[in-house]
């Protein structure tokens, strides 16, 4: 019986501290606050009911031990309806995982009417950290171009097509796509919202920016890339880098040196999933395991 119970015990010495390693990196992202996310313009969390727009990266956070809740709201609409529809969803997640705060992670416009949310509704108290992935804190040049370039015929015309088809096949409720555009061009983020929505002195923010060096992966941001570029420098197909930062800048993503880059699409894992030279479910995985480390 001593043999065994000897037998028994080297054992359980080499194999539990094996499995107690081994299972370790699974609560990488068990932060304390539960993760939130909040997609960007023109989209919804299940594109057409049929394309996660966090292409594997929930899986792969919830693989880490994450809490992950994913928001929806329309498409297609100004930065202030899309922030009343976020903070109830929001007060509906506080209510279900019992937490006292959120850890808001938002891509593209998520990241600017969750702000909104934050400041200007009565989200922020219950809000630990906002983390900003290429989002257009100092508006786009794209958005300039599109709404103040077009003639008002044309873009009142493209307008009407575009909240017909958001709201028919994407299932928006009452879509405004062309509000939508004005939130975003660079003079009123500059000198109305951003004065007007400003950071909570109890919530950690932080960014990064997405770049494009060659080209776009998703081949559609290729010409906005190249229009960008002589307005704004680097960008992402969308977003400019210097209007991506906010809060603690923690810097671009722009994948291996022999990749395209990491475009607007890209850094939230689409093209499928694939994304050369740039892994999106590890990158998120990283950007909440340091959520974890600062104790959020």
């Amino acid at each position: 019986m001593k043999r065994q119970a000897l037998v028994l015990a080297l054992v359980s010495l080499l194999v539990i501290p094996g499995l107690a390693l081994a299972g370790g990196k699974k609560n990488t992202c068990d932060t304390k606050y539960p993760v939130v996310l909040a997609h960007g313009m023109g989209a919804s969390a299940e594109i057409l009911g049929i394309m996660d727009y966090w292409w594997g990266i929930e899986d792969a956070l919830e693989d880490e031990g994450a809490k992950v809740y994913i928001t929806s709201v329309n498409g297609m609409d100004t930065t202030a309806n899309k922030a009343a529809d976020f903070q109830r969803q929001a007060f509906e997640i506080l209510a279900v995982s019992k937490a006292s705060k959120l850890n808001i992670i938002g891509h593209s416009h998520g990241t600017i009417y969750t702000r909104y949310a934050i400041s200007n509704l009565k989200l922020g108290r219950y809000v630990k950290s906002h983390t900003s992935i290429a989002g257009p804190h100092r508006g786009s040049s794209m958005a300039d171009l599109l709404i103040n370039g077009l003639p008002s015929g044309l873009l009142n015309a493209a307008g009407s097509v575009l909240d017909f088809v958001y709201a028919f096949v994407f299932g928006d409720d009452n879509p405004n796509t062309i509000a939508n555009g004005y939130d975003l061009v660079t003079d009123y983020m500059v000198d109305v919202f951003n004065p007007n929505t400003p950071n909570k002195s109890t919530v950690y923010y932080q960014s990064w920016a997405g770049k494009a060096k060659t080209g776009c992966n998703s081949i559609v941001l290729t010409p906005t890339w190249l229009i960008m570029r002589a307005y704004e420098g680097a960008n992402d197909g969308l977003v400019g880098v210097e209007s991506a930062k906010w809060g603690n800048f923690r810097g671009v993503e722009d994948a291996s040196w022999w990749s395209m880059g990491v475009d607007h699409l890209n850094i939230v894992g689409q093209l499928f999933g694939f994304t050369p030279g740039f892994d999106a479910p590890d990158f998120f995985v990283d950007v909440v395991s340091d959520l974890k480390k600062r104790g959020y």
